[in-house]
């Protein structure tokens, strides 16, 4: 399941939800990311997140589709929020469930990784300084290739 909105979430309820009633689910593991306060010596005021409607539901739909065709997934949930975001405000939440914890792990912190590389967001941050654009980090890429190609 995938949703993209302005909307703050409750990671317990979503968890939850997601699973309740599959009783051949055996673990959940949750990711929740949020608006960092700082950005190297720049104390960040916010973060405007920006993205393409319709495209950006289409390419997480894909990658939650790869998640789930390399681990026996019971159920998978991406949340990720857009709008003008303040310092400890949730961004994006992950959902993995399976019948056995490593594939509920392994497909989380795929999922994550993916989306740090692959998801069409665009970040701008603002401090005292100004505002910029986020560039995307040589750490995710690298964190992303361990998973090899699409």
């Amino acid at each position: 399941m995938i949703r993209v909105q302005r909307e703050d979430f409750d990671a317990a309820a979503e968890a939850k939800a997601l699973v309740a009633g599959n009783h051949r689910v055996g673990s959940v593991v949750t990711f929740v990311g949020l608006v960092r306060g700082a950005a190297g010596e720049a104390t960040i005021g916010a973060m405007t997140l920006e993205h393409y409607p319709g495209m950006t539901e289409r390419e997480l739909a894909k990658i939650d589709a790869e998640a789930r065709a390399r681990w026996p997934l019971e159920a998978s949930l991406i949340v990720h929020r857009y709008g003008r975001l303040k310092p400890g405000d949730q961004i994006v939440l992950v959902v993995t469930a399976s019948a056995h914890r490593q594939a509920a792990f392994a497909a989380n912190e795929f999922l994550v990784d993916w989306l740090k590389t692959k998801a069409p967001f665009w970040k701008l941050e603002s401090t005292a300084q100004g505002e910029q654009w986020v560039d995307a980090r040589a750490a995710d890429d690298y964190a992303a290739k361990r998973w090899g190609p699409k």
